[in-house]
């Protein structure tokens, strides 16, 4: 499962007649991966949760998760994240998990983060979406559940 995060001051998602919005926060696009499974998921969720991207009030450092600030996240699911470009010009999407395998896990990184007390807004799965959002930093940084050590 891979994950691009970003650490934003707002942010908003639209498919079709409905809009998800957050205020500061974190904006997650989350493709999941073919053999991804629980593990991946609780991975994700753990970092998406527990990584110090936010700054306490009287700094601009790394020192604060989005747990201890009471930030939002918008969790946007994005299959393209798995895409290989190394050949050809037109992306391989080969590596994605199939939609009805990666439907429940992206819900399951949603339902992770909700349980642990993360206010959490989502993206519509398999929906064209448009994401507006402002990055603050900029911060931007990739996980991957299989790389690990």
């Amino acid at each position: 499962m891979r994950a691009v995060v970003q650490r934003v001051t707002a942010a908003s998602v639209t498919a079709a007649d409905w809009t998800a919005r957050i205020d500061a926060g974190i904006v997650a696009f989350v493709g999941v991966e073919r053999g991804d499974g629980p593990a991946d998921v609780e991975y994700i969720a753990r970092k998406i949760r527990e990584m110090r991207i936010f700054g306490s009030s009287d700094s601009q450092g790394f020192d604060r998760s989005i747990q201890e600030t009471g930030g939002q996240v918008l969790v946007v699911s994005q299959f393209t994240l798995l895409a290989d470009c190394r050949r050809g010009r037109r992306p391989s999407f080969d590596a994605a998990a199939s939609p009805e395998v990666a439907k429940p896990l992206y819900e399951s990184v949603v339902l992770e983060l909700r349980h642990q007390g993360v206010t959490v807004e989502t993206g519509r799965f398999q929906a064209a979406m448009q994401v507006s959002l402002t990055n603050d930093g900029p911060i931007t940084l990739l996980l991957d559940s299989r790389k690990r050590d």
